[in-house]
């Protein structure tokens, strides 16, 4: 063969090989190792494509194996207790405590504080069952969380709800298998205390300005940016004998109290109402808020001849996270481990 010939013969082999490589072992081998990082239990969210054409975050299993727990709950209007898978009892939480049409970030955070919720709950009953409902460590009303089944949620939200999409339970089973598994974790430890409310109007509360105890991870934050408004300048008018009257009932030093002896005496960081004088006697902001069906106890108050006129901002406690505050971020570009960790000071999502 000419020297020519071999050159060329040779060229040919090298393109050939070549052309093997990118194409055959080269996308093999990107394959296998694709494979081995998932097998790893990377907990990077993938894309999958819906059966509709769109794009659906799909989550990496969590830190609990929820395939395996059930969880006791007290059914109060049967008076009976109920196993219930902890998935689907998380999904009728996110359902009955939050709007589905709230951003997908913000139901994602719902259920993962709902799941958190549960087990501590759980974890808990070691000790002993609440004196509310001592044959179980879960109620499905306030007390604990609003629970629904599927079936209950359909009587209650209807058929169109049942399918809608974009703001109904499909909305919100996709925020509960997307973070199946995941709850919050501070210092190493699960949360035993990640309470949420409706709207903090402006902050969100220090626990210890609401409740007894200081919780490290419930500080009070900013909230209100988020909110758009919400629950915001609602005003709650009593006569001023019955005010008097009600707050004597709790107090009797306040019997007889002058207008000019009621008043706001202090403010907690968060901007709730620390202590409230009634003539010679003093109560919460707290007391006062459910003497009177207040939303919120952050308000001002103002006083005529006749009748005291409260103006309130927020809704709800005021500790953690703020649900219309979440929802503000999701719309902001946050996710769900952002809000997550902006309400619930130092934890972390795993």
């Amino acid at each position: 063969m000419r020297t020519y010939d071999k050159k060329v013969v040779k060229a040919g082999a090298i393109t050939f090989v070549t052309a093997l490589f990118l194409l055959i072992l080269l996308p093999a081998a990107l394959v296998t190792v694709w494979n081995a990082v998932e097998d790893r239990g990377g907990t990077t969210a993938r894309q999958e494509q819906t059966s509709d054409g769109g794009q659906q975050a799909v989550q990496q299993p969590g830190s609990i194996d929820s395939d395996a727990i059930r969880v006791a709950v007290f059914r109060t209007q049967t008076q009976t207790v109920e196993e219930i898978p902890l998935e689907d009892y998380v999904l009728g939480v996110t359902a009955s405590e939050m709007p589905a049409s709230f951003h997908i970030e913000a139901l994602r955070a719902q259920a993962v504080a709902a799941r958190t919720y549960a087990l501590a709950k759980v974890e808990k009953s070691a000790s002993g069952n609440p004196q509310a409902h001592p044959q179980a460590p879960l109620c499905d009303d306030t007390h604990c969380q609003v629970f629904r089944t599927e079936k209950e949620l359909l009587q209650i939200k209807g058929q169109a709800w049942m399918d809608d999409r974009e703001a109904g339970l499909p909305q919100v089973k996709q925020a509960v298998q997307t973070t199946k598994g995941q709850v919050m974790y501070y210092q190493g430890e699960l949360v035993q205390q990640p309470l949420f409310h409706s709207a903090s109007g402006e902050r969100t509360e220090n626990s210890e300005d609401v409740f007894t105890a200081s919780v490290p991870y419930l500080r009070s934050v900013e909230s209100g940016e988020y909110e758009d408004g919400a629950y915001e300048g609602e005003t709650v008018s009593v006569g001023l004998s019955e005010f008097i009257k009600k707050a004597a009932a709790q107090d009797g030093a306040a019997a007889g109290a002058a207008s000019d002896t009621i008043r706001i005496l202090s403010r907690s960081e968060g901007g709730r109402v620390e202590r409230m004088q009634v003539g010679g006697a003093t109560f919460s902001g707290r007391e006062i808020r459910e003497l009177f069906g207040l939303r919120s106890a952050n308000f001002t108050v103002e006083i005529s001849a006749a009748q005291i006129t409260f103006t309130t901002f927020g809704n709800g406690h005021g500790v953690g996270m703020s649900q219309y505050g979440a929802n503000g971020m999701g719309q902001a570009g946050n996710d769900y481990r952002q809000i997550l960790g902006h309400y619930y000071s130092g934890i972390e999502v795993k």
